[in-house]
């Protein structure tokens, strides 16, 4: 896949984070972490984990091997190694169930929890995947309100400089693309 493109970028009335909607690989992006949609093991998978982990390199599942796994909804840092990524945030996110089984707020914990962890650190720019929305079943267009709602908040004091929902298909660019500017707008 070439380097990503940019389809959208905007601040809030009176904001001081940037929100871009990108179309691509988010392991080309050149930001201070990435968040992997990775599984409880922390130690690779398919999807965007599998990607992850094979460009990162064996450093990547080395370090995550010290971290003894992480909990749904929760999120664990490590290098980016040959990423140019600076940093990875791990976070596990829900397996949809329905949506009776809590999982809204557990997806909402993913992006506060790699937020937390980004501001902790002193992260300025950060990128997210559309995380549970592949084989994990979560719905996308409740997925992208919760990721875009929960990064708006997270972001208020100022703490990030930008903050990219990068989507690896155009029908989740899309809805990003429709959904950011009326968030951005109530924000």
């Amino acid at each position: 896949m070439s380097a990503p493109e940019i389809i959208r970028s905007d601040l809030a009335a009176g904001a001081k984070t940037r929100f871009t909607v990108v179309l691509g690989d988010i392991t080309r992006l050149p930001v201070d972490a990435i968040v992997n949609a990775a599984n409880s093991s922390l130690l690779g998978g398919g999807g965007v984990d599998g990607a992850i982990h094979r460009a990162a390199g064996p450093d990547l599942v080395a370090e995550c091997r010290t971290l003894n796994g992480c909990k749904t909804g929760q999120a664990k840092m490590t290098g980016g190694y040959r990423l140019p990524a600076k940093h990875v945030i791990h976070t596990v996110g829900p397996v949809w169930n329905g949506g009776d089984h809590g999982e809204e707020a557990l997806l909402a914990g993913c992006y506060r929890n790699s937020l937390g962890l980004a501001r902790r650190h002193g992260l300025g720019t950060v990128a997210f995947p559309a995380i549970s929305t592949g084989i994990y079943r979560f719905p996308a267009a409740p997925a992208a309100e919760i990721a875009i709602g929960t990064a708006l908040a997270e972001s208020k004091d100022g703490a990030f400089d930008e903050i990219i929902f990068c989507c690896f298909g155009d029908e989740m660019a899309a809805l990003y693309d429709r959904l950011l500017p009326q968030a951005l707008a109530g924000a």
